[in-house]
């Protein structure tokens, strides 16, 4: 299986966008939420819940856990479409 292609990169338009992203990128790893919440230093409830698109986790910690990942969030400017 090629990891690239299972895990949902792109945009992201809201927080359960980002739980999948980082439930995807865990079990690519072969981490269970235990062990991945050890080594990023957070608790196996916020990766819970992070993974179920909880909306109001804590920035810093979801930044702190995508990169544990090796994942980064990147802000560009919207591209707006015109409806006639």
């Amino acid at each position: 299986m090629n990891i690239k292609n299972s895990i949902p990169y792109g945009n992201i338009d809201n927080s359960d966008d980002i739980g999948l992203c980082v439930r995807a990128q865990r079990k690519a790893q072969s981490a269970t939420q235990a062990e991945f919440a050890a080594l990023c230093g957070v608790g196996v409830r916020f990766i819970s819940d992070l993974e179920n698109g909880k909306a109001t986790m804590e920035l810093g910690k979801v930044l702190k856990v995508l990169k544990c990942l090796g994942l980064q969030l990147k802000l560009q400017p919207r591209s707006w479409n015109q409806t006639p």
